[in-house]
Parts: structure tokens; sequence; C-alpha cells
């Protein structure tokens, strides 16, 4: 019995003294049940969000209606307005590199087609583009206007967008005597005469960015397509401030742009920047956009490069382009009206081209 003097039977042993096995099973009882709460308060959270979900109205372009027939463009106002011609007026894209120049070459193509009044002037950095590049860009009309890079103010912003902050000496075209600009990115197709907006006296004007993401059809522009009224002035003053003022980093000018112009911009139609975003978010608003479409925006798809924005030679272009469109499948009608873009433009400015692309 020597060995059993220090026995103390469970039931004798307080329940709140450290060591009790019946303070442990009250512990785990208390959690169990905070558990039980917090799992019970976690579904009907989610109960009410899928309920609002399931019951709330989608934004309007979301729930898109093909319900408006009506041009965007009364024309019968046009003849009242001074029209567009290209001492004052001009368009402008940039090439920041190489690999683009097969895509502005198109690109002018089809501003000629749409037989556009303005004069065409192309930004590129001297010290970042080939003779041969710069010569195939041109070939379709465009004048050649060297810039200086204007570097980002600070780190973090794309290494798709590290020259794009020289956009802004777009402002500076008063100093050539235009008074009216409209600048399209390279990835784009010009669909129908745009000449309208030169018209216009807002001071800017872009589209509204779209987004496969939740942000959806954005309040924000994309800077892609952009309206301006050249003013060497707020040049100065954008230049200024872009090292001070606050905005997300990665997306660069376009970020910078929205916080200076966000609440001035006149906000355009989207078919004057008919971004690929919109094919994939709104089926039924992109066959809606097609008559009245202005400009084509390769956003989600760029025929014209490979890998990680890499040049591809214009005789392998054909083969990219259906690489891509096999690899982008959901753009494929859009991405071979490119390439059919691309034939003509080969077509017409055959010779020129050939001697292109002897330059080094």
């Amino acid at each position: 019995m020597v060995r059993y003097s220090d026995y103390i039977p469970l039931s004798l042993w307080p329940e709140g003294e450290l060591g009790s096995p019946y303070r442990a099973k009250a512990q785990d009882k208390r959690r169990r049940i905070i558990i039980y709460v917090l799992l019970g308060l976690s579904t009907l959270l989610n109960l009410h969000f899928f309920y609002a979900s399931m019951t709330s109205w989608p934004a309007p372009l979301d729930n898109y209606q093909s319900l408006n027939s009506h041009p965007i463009v009364e024309m019968e106002a046009l003849p009242a307005i001074k029209p567009a011609n290209s001492h004052d007026n001009a368009v402008v894209t940039g090439l920041y590199t190489d690999a683009f120049a097969t895509a502005v070459a198109t690109l002018g193509h089809t501003l000629n087609v749409a037989n556009s009044s303005a004069a065409r002037l192309l930004f590129y950095l001297p010290d970042k583009i080939s003779d041969r590049a710069l010569c195939i860009a041109s070939v379709s009309g465009w004048t050649p206007v060297p810039i200086e890079r204007i570097a980002p103010p600070f780190g973090g912003v794309h290494r798709h967008f590290l020259d794009q902050y020289s956009k802004l000496h777009l402002w500076t075209l008063d100093k050539k005597g235009y008074e009216s600009v409209v600048y399209v990115d390279g990835d784009a197709l010009v669909r129908r005469n745009f000449d309208e907006l030169f018209r216009l006296p807002y001071t800017f004007g872009a589209v509204p960015d779209v987004y496969l993401t939740a942000q959806g059809y954005s309040t924000a522009f994309n800077a892609g397509v952009m309206l301006i009224r050249p003013d060497s002035a707020l040049y100065d003053d954008m230049v200024s401030k872009i090292a001070t003022a606050r905005y997300p980093a990665e997306q660069a000018e376009q970020a910078f742009l929205n916080l200076y112009f966000g609440a001035e911009v006149l906000r355009l139609p989207y078919a004057y920047n008919a971004n690929l975003a919109i094919k994939k978010r709104t089926p039924q608003m992109w066959r809606a956009l097609q008559d009245e479409m202005r400009i084509m925006h390769f956003t989600m798809a760029k025929p014209f490069l490979q890998g990680d924005y890499a040049e591809v030679p214009m005789d392998q272009l054909d083969r990219n382009v259906e690489k891509v469109a096999r690899k982008k499948s959901d753009y494929k009608e859009e991405i071979r009206e490119w390439l059919d873009a691309w034939h003509a433009t080969k077509r017409t400015y055959e010779k020129e081209l050939a001697k292109c692309n002897s330059l080094s």
C-alpha cells in the first residue's frame, strides 16, 4: 500500500486547479464553442454575399443590351465646325522599340485608308530605334519626330512601360503649330475616320479602360488613344509633378495622367478605343460596336510580337500571327483582321519595305 500513499482520487481534484483533467476538458469545450460560433458567422456572411450577388443588378455594361441604334456622331452638325486639316491637327503614334515597327506601318496604312485629313507624326527615341525599324515604321506616311526620353521618376514601373513617360512630349506640339492632336498607340488599327475628334473644344479626352478582373468597366481611362490640346506650359507643369504626385508606379504615364486629368477628362465612347478586353468581358457589346468602331486596340493580343515583346522578322509575320491566333483564340478574328491589314500594307509599300529591310 506504500506506493499508493500519494494517490488522489480524480473526483477529489478541484476542477480549476492547474493540471486538472476537468480543466483541460472545459477549455476544449470553450474552444469548440468559439469555433462553432465563428463557422456559423462565416456561413451566414457567405449566404448574405451570395444572395446579394444573385439579387443585385449587374453594372449596365456588364448587362449590355443593344437598345440604342443611333450613331455616336451627328454628321449634320459637323459642317458648322472647322474641318480637320494637316496644319492644325495631327495624329501621333510612338516607336520606343524596333519590335513595333511593322505594327506602326500597318496602323499608318489603315489611317490612310480611313482618309484622315490630319498630319501624321511618329515620335521615336533616337538612341533606341534602328534605321531599319524607323524606315519600316515610316513607309505608310508617318513623319519621324525625334524626342528625348523621359525616364520614370521612380522604380516599380512595368518593364514594358519604361519609356512611356516620353508620351508627355505630346503637349509640346503647340510649338510646331498644332492646335489639336489625337494620339494612338502603335498596337492599334483604324477602322473608320475619326477626324471629328479634332473639332472638340475640350483640352483632354480619352476612353474609359476595361479590365477582365473585378475592376470591369473602370472610370479610369486608357492612355492608348487620347485627344489632346497641346500646351507647353501644361507640359512643364506635368513634368514638374510626376515625381511628387502619389499614384501606382507600375502603369507609368497612364496612372499619372489619370491622376492629373481624372476629374476633367472628357470620357469618349468605346468606339474610339475598342479595347479587345470588351470582347472577352461583354461579347454582345463588342458585336454592337462593330459598325461604329473607329479604332481597335490590341491590348490582349499582339500579332506582331513573339515571346516577351520580341521583334518578329517581316518574313515570319504570317506564321507568328497564326501562332498568336491559336494561343489567343478568343481574339482570332481580330488577329486575322490585323494580318489582312499587314498584307495590304506590304502590298502597297512593297519596294519601300524591301529597301528598309536591307538597312542595319
